[in-house]
């Protein structure tokens, strides 16, 4: 088995979903009392958060090149970045390391074209919604056409990703926000959703939503897996 380092934190709510998936994950495959050999570095998300907010996401990238480089040191042999949003600095992650990076788009992009969704409608922070590194990500290399919600749509879910979902509150009513945005993307032509905030899954799930799910959590989870036992 392969070590995975993780870089989490962001927002720690996450975290725990990763450690618990990939420990899931081994343990279905191998059996018997196995788990994941996995090493965590978790930073402080209020200073990440501080970085976003400040547009200083080169600072944002020094800090969690380092969190990787010293995963590295202590023997992980692949990086996952537990969070969609800070793929905005994965490029300075990998300069910094000499292992491989596991890039949630890609785990997301091969899930779409396996099933053959190519327009997703893509909920994330707006960091991600509204920049170029995930969706131009996905077009580059996957051939997918992400679409995101109008302003308002935008506004609704980052909002809810910041006050609720990273503190650990699930809310009925943001639940049924988040399904109306759901809805105007697939009345826009959407053919499924991506999760692309590690935190929605939370929220949203495949039995509450008609269109197809592609929860990047789960999916970024399952590569790790794949690698530890590849």
């Amino acid at each position: 088995m392969r070590t995975i380092g993780l870089v989490g934190g962001m927002s720690a709510e996450s975290t725990l979903i990763y450690y618990r998936l990939i420990n899931e994950g081994v343990s279905k495959r191998l059996g018997g009392h196995h788990s994941a050999e996995i090493v965590l570095w978790s930073v402080d998300f209020a200073e990440i958060e501080a970085f976003q907010r400040a547009g200083a996401w080169d600072k944002a990238g020094a800090e969690l090149a380092a969190a990787a480089r010293k995963l590295e040191t202590v023997g992980a042999k692949a990086i996952v970045l537990c969070t969609n949003t800070m793929h905005v600095v994965a490029p300075a992650i990998v300069a910094a390391i000499r292992i491989p990076f596991l890039h949630i788009a890609d785990a997301t992009g091969i899930a779409l074209k396996k099933a053959g969704c190519r327009r997703p409608l893509l909920l994330a922070t707006r960091y991600t919604m509204e920049q170029e590194f995930y969706k131009g990500h996905l077009s580059a290399k996957h051939g997918i056409d992400a679409v995101v919600p109008d302003a308002e749509g935008r506004a609704t879910v980052h909002d809810i990703i910041y006050t609720e979902l990273v503190h650990g509150v699930v809310s009925p009513a943001s639940r049924a926000r988040y399904l109306g945005v759901v809805e105007q993307g697939a009345k826009a032509g959407a053919d499924s959703v991506i999760f692309g905030c590690t935190e929605i899954g939370m929220l949203l799930s495949q039995d509450n939503v008609a269109l197809p799910c592609f929860d990047t959590t789960v999916l970024h989870a399952g590569a790790a897996v794949e690698f530890a036992l590849g």
